[in-house]
């Protein structure tokens, strides 16, 4: 396959994917645009959340496997500093642009300032489809892209993580890498590391982890219980596999099912050890006898108690948030769901608990894991997960409280506590020169 066809092409299994979304770094904009009449005095600075701090655009040439020279377009963009080092992860994937990153790059921005870590925002991605090209092909992509980028990353600086299409390889890839330019081992660079290059227990389920800790949450204040609810899982990966996983052992019923190559449901409840085992086994979840498969847009009706979209940004639109059957609905996925989608769920009376809060166990852990690395004692899986949930209960109460303070969603009341720690940051730091 040439890399014309590797860019261009959508592949099989992404037909879920809605070519009618809009783009993502217009909804973070109206996001921004919806939440600057609660920052009082700090007003002044919110156009600095409209402007990525920088955008780095990258030619990633390598070898492929038949010989010839294929060229990758990457990209690294560091939303916002003012309050630490840039924190996101690293995305492969056939769809991947610079609107959806500089989007990714802002709501990283927000979930770390709404969780108080210590870190700005930003994100990378590269545009491929990871499984058209070999383990060999990947990691030359991924040595070339980090050897590009590696100007703007640092343990200090900029420090990636996996994210759509990456996994604990390609973080090793990427820290062998920056560590071999460097001239030492500088573990710290990447989270979401293999165990025995300096990664931290507990981080890999962290995300699902987290998305399943905030639907409990919320579950809890709007008496909708986990233990018997029916639930919906739009992607089956390390985010959805996980959160479903622990839904079922809590007691809930996974009804319906969606990743990249198939669509399913059983009202009497998915098996959802076997699920994972069939998708570990023949990479989807294609084929597996346990459930029926149904349409695109029936698995929008499918009523449940929580739906977790934990796939791609842009997936709940207008049309979509009108025939949504559910009473949760908690974004695994960044960017799920759009402002104008939004407004109808919140008009419905569907609570939404926003991914820059849900799917923030991914980089709460990372945060621990580069503790860490820095202080080389590594803590336990029981401390992680302890840890882990005070962190997500601690954050969850706040933005609860001021929601129900100011009369707004949870996603606007996450905003707030963000941008207004993001923005004092910025006015007391000043401007330089």
């Amino acid at each position: 396959m040439s890399n014309t066809e590797t860019t261009t092409r959508q592949p099989a299994g992404l037909s879920f994917l809605n070519p009618a979304a809009p783009e993502p770094w217009a909804s973070f904009l109206e996001q921004i645009d919806r939440v600057a009449p609660h920052m009082g005095g700090l007003a002044k600075w919110v156009e600095t959340l409209k402007h990525p701090k920088r955008i780095m655009i990258v030619d990633v040439p390598i070898h492929r496997d038949d010989g010839t020279v294929a060229h990758y377009e990457g990209y690294r963009v560091q939303h916002n500093l003012s309050r630490g080092p840039g924190k996101g992860g690293v995305r492969f994937h056939p769809a991947v642009t610079l609107n959806e990153v500089m989007a990714l790059s802002g709501w990283m921005t927000i979930k770390n300032a709404a969780l108080n870590l210590p870190y700005g925002g930003a994100k990378g991605g590269i545009r491929l489809d990871p499984r058209a090209h070999s383990r060999d092909e990947l990691e030359r992509i991924t040595r070339r892209y980090t050897s590009e980028i590696g100007v703007v990353i640092g343990p200090g600086k900029d420090i990636p993580a996996p994210d759509v299409g990456t996994n604990e390889q390609t973080m090793a890839w990427m820290m062998d890498t920056y560590s071999m330019n460097v001239g030492s081992t500088s573990t710290g660079v990447v989270t979401g590391k293999p165990i025995s290059l300096g990664g931290s227990l507990g981080r890999h389920e962290a995300t699902g982890r987290g998305v399943f800790i905030a639907a409990r949450e919320a579950g809890r204040r709007s008496n909708v219980p986990i233990e018997g609810a029916h639930v919906v899982v739009q992607g089956f990966g390390n985010v959805g596999g996980i959160a479903a996983r622990m839904f079922h052992a809590a007691g809930a019923r996974v009804v319906a099912l969606q990743d990249h190559s198939a669509t399913i449901a059983n009202e009497r409840g998915i098996d959802i050890p076997a699920a994972l085992a069939h998708v570990e086994q023949n990479g989807g979840l294609e084929g597996f006898p346990g459930a029926t498969p149904i349409s695109v847009d029936d698995f929008w009706a499918v009523p449940s108690h929580y739906l977790v979209p934990a796939a791609l940004e842009g997936q709940i639109l207008p049309e979509r948030a009108r025939s949504i059957q559910t009473r949760i609905v908690v974004e695994g996925a960044n960017g799920p769901t759009t402002p104008a989608a939004d407004d109808i769920l919140r008009d419905r009376g569907i609570l939404v608990v926003p991914d820059v809060l849900a799917n923030a166990g991914g980089v709460t852990v990372s945060y621990f894991e580069w503790v860490q690395d820095f202080s080389s004692f590594f803590w336990s899986e029981d401390e992680i997960n302890s840890r882990l949930e005070r962190i997500m209960i601690g954050a969850f109460d706040a933005i609860w409280k001021l929601a129900d303070e100011r009369k707004v969603s949870l996603r606007t009341a996450t905003f707030i506590i963000a941008c207004q720690r993001v923005l004092a940051a910025r006015e007391q730091r000043g401007l330089y020169p």
